[in-house]
């Protein structure tokens, strides 16, 4: 069984410590994935076929630093899902779309054509959309108190 949602009174302000927040799951997931693929371009072509192959590629050190950075996206991610909804953190890091266009861009150089950056573009203007709404939408009109039948919460 899932957890009630903690009660919440009024709508929650995006303080600073919580856009730095957003800005690491954008800045650590663009690094990430562009580190992991610089490394994965240096093992070459690996097939699920080899998995042994797969386990010897984390040991690369761009692909183990880019792990780590992804372990602190994962980290920033939970945190933020834990004030916000997923509808409201997802687009709102779309940035790192942006950033992960230019690394791979100027650092990994790849080609990125003009029908990928009109992708990024559109993707990263909806954003404007999502952030007018609230970080957390009302509980679909559930009165905060709990049923009678309902077992106590114990909270941390």
């Amino acid at each position: 069984m899932l957890p009630r949602p903690r009660n919440r009174s009024g709508p929650e302000v995006v303080t600073f410590r919580k856009y730095l927040i957003l800005a690491g799951v954008t800045f650590f997931a663009s690094l990430g994935d562009s580190l992991l693929s610089f490394g994965m371009k240096q093992e070459g072509s690996i097939s699920l076929a080899h998995p042994l192959a797969l386990v010897f590629a984390v040991f690369n050190p761009w692909v183990a630093v880019g792990i780590v950075f992804l372990l602190a996206f994962f980290a920033c991610y939970l945190s933020s899902l834990s004030w916000a909804d997923l509808t409201y953190v997802l687009p709102a890091t779309s940035l790192g779309y942006v950033f992960m266009a230019l690394i791979a861009k100027f650092a990994l150089h790849e080609q990125v054509s003009l029908m990928r950056w009109l992708g990024i573009v559109l993707i990263s203007a909806g954003v404007g959309f999502v952030t007018q709404g609230p970080e957390l939408t009302s509980s679909h009109g559930k009165t905060d108190a709990a049923p009678v039948s309902a077992a106590p919460v114990v909270e941390p």
